[in-house]
């Protein structure tokens, strides 16, 4: 008895926090996939994991939605018709790590009104790169000049001498440890 509950726990100790872990995020937000909406202001702070779901909302039969490769993005050049969503409410989930490039295929909505995105979407434990530091140059006389210099603060991060531990597997640790609380 006690195998099965154990075999129970850790199947949704793998399952549930792949599942949790994912982001939902509607394209556009409240104003959803739209014209003369700004797509790169709006993707510009988040970040995109595989297994994660961009969803595009909008009334049918006034938009669509396309997968383009990068070339199709900058021309708005519009794949057939039997390969767009079209639903109104269309998920898409980001399944490989790369750029990835929508447009709407309807009249010049695309080259006209701006309606695309591209992101660009991470490994699942894959981390967002920090900015780099770029200290202010100074100029003679100037306070910064003054001033002693005081070397930039590391970027924080989720390694500890040399090892890094996601979100999930430290989720997926603690559910295993619950598991064998009941063993």
């Amino acid at each position: 008895m006690a195998s099965k509950q154990f075999a129970f726990l850790a199947f949704f100790a793998i399952v549930l926090p792949a599942v949790a872990m994912a982001t939902e995020f509607t394209v556009g937000d409240d104003s959803g996939w739209t014209i003369n909406f700004d797509y790169n202001a709006w993707a510009k702070d988040k970040v995109f994991r595989v297994g994660d779901n961009l969803v595009f909302k909008y009334p049918a039969g006034q938009h669509n939605v396309f997968k383009v490769n990068g070339t199709a993005f900058a021309n708005c050049t519009v794949p057939p018709p039997n390969e767009g969503l079209t639903s109104g409410n269309d998920v898409v989930t980001l399944s490989t790590p790369g750029r990835k490039w929508y447009i709407c295929g309807v009249s010049d909505h695309c080259a006209s009104h701006g309606q695309k995105l591209v992101i660009t979407v991470l490994d699942e434990s894959a981390s967002p790169s920090p900015a780099p530091y770029t200290p202010k140059p100074s100029t003679p006389g100037s306070a910064n000049e003054a001033a002693p210099s005081t070397p930039a603060a590391p970027a924080p991060s989720s390694a500890y001498n040399g090892i890094s531990v996601s979100g999930y597997q430290l989720l997926v640790a603690a559910m295993v440890a619950v598991a064998f609380l009941f063993v």
